[in-house]
């Protein structure tokens, strides 16, 4: 299939995939979206790829997170349904996808950016990678089943309380990243631990995968149906307008997404 939101390309037995809206942080659409749950799916079910590799077009973003003008275009008719719901399950077939999964934090993750790298199994950032989990911070909810996988309940917790942005050291030391390296080592980092992974037992590694994610406390999968039936009640989301008047009243499409 020939995508125009994203790129997706086999390297051997690792398929990489590049969110490709770099004149807008590749802020994620519904293109996108469904592009990357396509290519996402297509590598799964390809027995020749073995390990998968997500990163983001130009120097400046991995992701901003969702397309805020395209959300609020939405609203003009009836208010969209919520969480995955209505629109591509990107964050279910990230997480759930049975092969490993690397992100090349390129640059800045913020918003559905971060909960897209929370999703992944390992993430490679460099200075330039800072991560942003902004939920609270207009009205929604979002990272509650992900986030706490990856650096545990007391950081997750400050983290989606605050909103607040977190530096490529923190972000290491804390385990929201597992390499930090120079900007230009990024995929290539990202690479080297795709093939390292791709040389093993392609079964025993995905077992090891399902072994890891469905058998802590209640299931998972159960955790991020929590979330999504939460966002459709009492946990439900302001308009996007209201939502994100100030970002909607600026100029211009610079602005970190949601």
């Amino acid at each position: 299939m020939t995508y125009q939101a994203i790129l997706a390309e086999k390297k051997d037995a690792v398929g990489v995939i590049t969110l490709n809206r770099p004149e807008v942080l590749n802020a994620m659409n519904s293109q996108l979206l469904t592009e990357l749950v396509d290519a996402i799916k297509a590598f799964e079910s390809d027995d020749a790829v073995r390990v998968l590799v997500l990163t983001g077009a130009g120097e400046r973003a991995f992701s901003a997170g969702a397309d805020i003008k395209e959300m609020a275009r939405g609203t003009d008719g009836p208010e969209p349904q919520i969480g995955d719901l209505g629109r591509p399950p990107f964050t279910h077939t990230v997480a759930f996808c049975a092969k490993p999964t690397i992100g090349a934090l390129n640059g800045l993750a913020y918003g559905g950016g971060a909960l897209l790298a929370s999703c992944l199994d390992i993430r490679v950032g460099s200075s330039r990678s800072r991560l942003r989990f902004l939920g609270v911070t207009a009205g929604r909810v979002n990272s509650t089943w992900s986030l706490s996988m990856q650096v545990g309940w007391p950081i997750a917790k400050e983290l989606l309380f605050t909103g607040r942005v977190v530096e490529p050291d923190e972000a290491l030391r804390i385990g929201l990243l597992n390499h930090l390296v120079a900007p230009d080592q990024v995929m290539p980092k990202a690479m080297a631990i795709a093939e390292q992974i791709a040389a093993n037992d392609s079964v025993m590694v995905q077992g090891v995968k399902g072994l890891l994610i469905g058998y802590v406390g209640e299931p998972w999968q159960q955790r991020y149906q929590n979330e999504q039936n939460a966002q459709r009640g009492k946990l439900r989301p302001p308009p996007v307008r209201e939502a994100f008047h100030s970002f909607l009243a600026e100029k211009g499409n610079g602005q970190p997404g949601r």
